[in-house]
């Protein structure tokens, strides 16, 4: 009995171990055969309208009631210190440090990331990357290197927007609706706001734009090719891409501070 269980955990991890090393060298294919001629251009103009364009609606929802909320909550919590004066304070650093890199990044996994799978799958199940061999065209540099290279060109423009639309929202609540000080609320914001802080949010959403499309390209890469099987690799694209964004931030909030 003890026997099977050391078995079937030893299968278990060794499959797992597996799996990462093989979606390691799936990114860093993708990755190196970017750099390589012939450039396809066209195809990450494309990926960066879908992963970025088609993003902004939604980012921008999320970063204005974002920032309006804390702004609520952060109003109401300083007074009580007589400490409103540094809304503007709060609001920045929550956004620019946590918030912005993590909220626009688990948008962005909802709302490109499972299509990315989705189409990834559908590929695979009409057998579009044997036809695509069939005409002397990797897949991996036609299909996924745009992909992985728009996520990360995409995601700290669009973390930078989220940042500045959701101080917005903080400013438009604290100083427009609950009458903050103007100067003192972007005054001390300015004061307060560091390069550390802004280059950790830099880095944060450029790991996190690898994640999201590395996750979400490997995981259609490899589903089986049914219709079920795409259908299951999308919902663990989406749920392993969101754990893996909280897992990193926390690394990443840990060796920056």
């Amino acid at each position: 009995m003890e026997f099977q269980i050391a078995a079937t955990l030893g299968r278990s991890t060794l499959n797992r171990v597996q799996i990462l090393g093989r979606s390691g060298i799936f990114l860093l294919s993708s990755i190196y055969l970017a750099f390589f001629r012939p450039f396809r251009i066209y195809r990450l103009i494309k990926e960066i309208e879908f992963i970025g364009s088609k993003s902004f609606l939604i980012v921008f929802v999320t970063a204005l009631f974002t920032g309006m909320v804390i702004g609520i909550q952060g109003y109401y919590s300083l007074s009580q210190f007589g400490a409103e004066a540094a809304l503007g304070v709060m609001v920045a650093l929550s956004i620019i440090r946590e918030l912005g890199p993590v909220l626009c990044a688990l948008m962005v996994t909802g709302r490109a990331g499972s299509a990315i799978t989705a189409e990834i799958g559908i590929m695979k199940i009409t057998d579009q990357f044997p036809a695509l061999e069939m005409m002397a065209i990797d897949p991996m540099k036609y299909v996924i290197s745009p992909k992985v290279i728009a996520g990360i060109i995409c995601l700290p423009l669009l973390t930078a927007f989220f940042d500045l639309v959701g101080i917005g929202g903080g400013y438009l609540v604290g100083v427009k609706l609950l009458g903050v000080n103007e100067g003192a609320y972007i005054g001390k914001m300015i004061t307060a706001v560091t390069f550390t802080d802004i280059y950790g949010g830099i880095l944060k959403s450029l790991s996190f734009g690898v994640l999201i499309t590395w996750i979400s390209s490997f995981m259609g890469f490899a589903a089986e090719a049914t219709t079920e099987g795409v259908s299951k690799a999308t919902t663990n694209a989406v749920v392993i891409t969101s754990l893996s964004i909280l897992i990193v931030d926390y690394i990443l909030t840990s060796l920056l501070l």
